[in-house]
């Protein structure tokens, strides 16, 4: 064969809509891997603090010392405002607890931080999980627009053949398999985003989980006054509290 067959080539020979098609998978793997890495850096650096972030929270003498604290070092942001949300509705009903007539007065304190902290768990499970949807999207779809970027390319080079008079197999081997290209960059995008959006999946349940038994600590500690062990604590979980009210 004579000809010089390659992506360069291919890339000569298509058209328009072969280009946009190469452009739009080469932003969606751009958009991937901005999330991809940024949910791992972000990932890394909560796994790195968490633990002593908490343990520096409880261990404060004040609770606007303990606020201090873990803004600071709550690189994920959804422990701080769950804790603020907590304190803050704690504050909120000793304020206005006498002062609440009609439907609210028999919301006694125990009810009102639990809704508050659901509530709060709600938008933190939002935050956490933002970009899943989108990285979940790209691995779905990248492979069938690299896909119709295949069946065009075929069809164009299919065209460009149809007033020859005489077809040799390269001249129909290196349009078509340059054409399969297209594939080959759909997998290439949705590969990567698949992965990450388990692997982002899983990540996100444990940081779940354990938002949850902090939930539940600060429930105990502002209802009590007293900080249960967050091992033995029952789960606050969203999904049941909404279906109860």
């Amino acid at each position: 064969m004579n000809s010089a067959f390659g992506f360069t080539h291919f890339w000569q020979q298509a058209d328009a809509v072969s280009h946009s098609v190469a452009f739009f998978l080469l932003a969606m793997s751009a958009l991937s891997w901005y999330w991809i890495i940024g949910k791992v850096i972000g990932q890394i650096r909560h796994q790195a603090s968490i633990d002593q972030t908490l343990h520096v929270f409880w261990a404060a003498p004040s609770r606007a010392e303990a606020l201090a604290v873990i803004r600071t070092k709550d690189s994920s942001g959804a422990f701080a405002q769950v804790a603020v949300d907590a304190f803050v509705a704690a504050d909120m009903y000793e304020q206005q607890s006498t002062q609440v007539s009609g439907i609210g007065a028999g919301v006694d304190k125990n009810e009102f931080i639990a809704r508050t902290l659901q509530q709060s768990i709600v938008l933190a499970q939002a935050r956490i999980e933002r970009g899943l949807t989108l990285l979940a999207s790209i691995g779905s779809t990248a492979p069938f627009v690299g896909l119709f970027g295949t069946v065009w390319g075929i069809y164009h080079a299919l065209v460009g053949l149809a007033g020859a008079t005489q077809v040799v197999l390269d001249k129909v081997a290196g349009p078509v398999g340059e054409a399969l290209i297209m594939t080959a960059a759909g997998l290439f995008v949705a590969i990567p985003a698949v992965l990450a959006y388990n692997a982002c999946t899983r990540a996100n349940r444990l940081i779940l989980a354990r938002l949850d038994g902090f939930a539940h600590s600060l429930h105990a500690y502002v209802v009590s006054g007293m900080r249960t062990a967050q091992a033995s604590a029952p789960k606050l979980r969203v999904a049941n509290s909404q279906a109860g009210h």
